[in-house]
């Protein structure tokens, strides 16, 4: 342990901040696949039964319109996202027919690219600039990609934790810029430990053949229909998932606020000459919102973002860089297969206690040699974290996985106990136990889980992944909401196609000249 965590541990404990840990914000964003009853990918529009994908608060769209993206609330008490969710489930196989929700990470059962539907969101310039946003993705990356679902987990640290935090380290910065540094810190080393949690709760070691059509891959045959890594834990998050060259030379900066932004910002207003090849316009029709490297900054993909919830029509690193950071969102986590939420409340306390500790830890800034190390060294854990002699080989790290794994855990441990010293219980240490027992044996990881399914029972990745979409199934339609817990449902779902009818009746501009104002670069943020 570090002499820098090892102060901070003992100033929290003794300034009693660790109380402040129960108010801790935490909030869910799932996204699930809707297949039809014999598992392909759904072509029917999103519901309406379900309200309005552009302005419905829980339930929306991804990428494609057949992947349903549900959003809970920001929660102080840990129990609530997960039952929030629950009923998002619930309310949803009521108003899906025979359809069901794909419950891995990976699909299956693709057709040709043009069998993926694009999300659609109406006729306001907003609903239109989102539909061309991810018009743009296809011809970037492909529509298979858009068929990969994980999910984001959003944490803010209260207040009343930064007031005292903000004094501890004695900062003479002003409390909201003190804050974003802060988050920052734990993005950094977020960046650089995000391989541990991949190999603890990755859950995507095998995909489809037909996922890979005409693809290059180093993968394994496993059957027929299914490809695999022998060890991997999470192809979600390989070259496989959300990659190109345009992004891998990207330089985006995390160690300030400013930095940040202003490297995003060069991304989305710099030409891309691949992307100048596809143009904006093409008989009439957007191919993409424009050519440059990035689109919008959402583009950009992360393992981790900063963010601050935007005014409306407010660019993200505007909302940013006006009024800081507001919380993370982590965004490495498969869909667990084995439990109907695809995440659990062990994992949510995990995630608390591990984001936690990137933040305690040093954390000191990132230089273009270990940015390549942290992603050289994640690449490896996908691929191959559960091979018991993998070592991790990059410039910065080089030691045996399960070395460098435990050091992390160890240090954990001591954060752990912060959250039951505030909860009076024991739940966190023992949660992070839990982890080591998987460090330990490795068959115990999801990623095994799937393997060892698939292998026992001779089957293929589909047959494994429809069998758990029916039980899932049966989880939910045997526990529909009552008439009760329906109403707030149905209230959102009529609220949100009003809103959606008002914005697409008052918009006064062409969507030229709306694209236009938005990408202005007379925007000072």
């Amino acid at each position: 342990m570090t002499k820098t965590l090892l102060h901070r541990l003992e100033s929290i404990r003794d300034t009693q901040l660790h109380h402040t840990l129960t108010t801790l914000k935490r909030g869910i964003e799932k996204e699930s696949l809707r297949v039809t009853p014999n598992g392909t990918l759904s072509q029917a529009r999103h519901p309406e039964a379900l309200g309005s994908a552009l302005t419905h608060q829980w339930i929306t769209t991804d990428y494609s319109e057949a992947l349903l993206e549900f959003i809970t609330p920001a929660f102080q008490d840990m129990h609530r996202p997960l039952r929030f969710l629950n009923d998002v489930h619930r309310f949803t196989y009521q108003h899906i027919g025979e359809e069901k929700i794909w419950v891995n990470s990976m699909p299956c059962v693709l057709g040709d690219e043009l069998s993926i539907p694009i999300a659609e969101y109406g006729t306001s310039n907003s609903g239109r600039m989102k539909h061309v946003y991810r018009h743009g993705l296809w011809h970037r990356y492909g529509r298979y990609m858009q068929t990969i679902a994980g999910i984001h987990y959003n944490l803010s640290i209260p207040d009343n934790f930064w007031q005292v935090y903000h004094q501890m380290q004695g900062s003479q910065q002003s409390l909201q810029d003190f804050i974003s540094d802060q988050y920052f810190a734990l993005i950094r080393n977020f960046l650089r430990n995000v391989g541990l949690a991949v190999y603890l709760f990755g859950a995507s070691p095998a995909v489809c053949t037909s996922f890979l059509q005409g693809r290059n891959h180093k993968l394994e045959t496993l059957n027929k229909h299914t490809l695999f890594s022998r060890f991997g834990t999470s192809l979600r998050m390989s070259d496989l998932g959300y990659h190109n060259d345009a992004q891998s030379g990207l330089d985006v900066s995390y160690n300030s606020l400013g930095e940040y932004v202003r490297s995003l910002q060069h991304a989305i207003r710099t030409p891309y000459s691949e992307y100048e090849k596809i143009g904006v316009l093409k008989n009439g029709e957007y191919q993409q919102l424009n050519t440059n490297i990035l689109q919008i900054e959402n583009e950009f993909y992360s393992s981790i973002r900063p963010k601050r919830v935007s005014k409306r029509g407010e660019r993200p690193t505007c909302a940013l860089a006006s009024r800081g950071v507001e919380y993370v969102e982590l965004r490495c986590v498969d869909l667990d297969p084995f439990t109907p939420m695809g995440i659990n409340e062990s994992q949510i306390m995990f995630l608390d206690v591990f984001a936690l500790y990137c933040l305690l830890e040093e954390s000191p800034p990132i230089d273009e040699k270990e940015k390549a190390c942290n992603s050289q060294n994640l690449q490896a854990i996908v691929m191959q974290g559960r091979n018991p002699d993998m070592k991790l080989e990059s410039k910065c790290v080089k030691m045996p996985f399960r070395q460098w794994a435990q050091q992390h855990l160890d240090n954990m441990l001591q954060v752990a106990r912060l959250f039951d010293m505030a909860y009076d219980n024991d739940l966190h240490t023992k949660v992070v136990k839990q982890q080591i027992e998987k460090l330990r044996d490795p068959h115990l990881t999801p990623s095994s889980k799937v393997i060892r399914q698939l292998d026992e029972r001779d089957q293929s990745f589909f047959q494994f992944a429809m069998h758990c979409a029916l039980e899932q199934e049966k989880h939910f339609r045997n526990n529909p909401l009552s008439p009760e817990e329906t109403v707030p449902f149905l209230h959102e779902a009529k609220r949100s196609l009003e809103a959606q009818r008002r914005m697409e009746a008052s918009d006064n501009v062409s969507f030229e000249q709306y694209l236009e104002g938005y990408f202005s670069p007379n925007v000072v943020c």
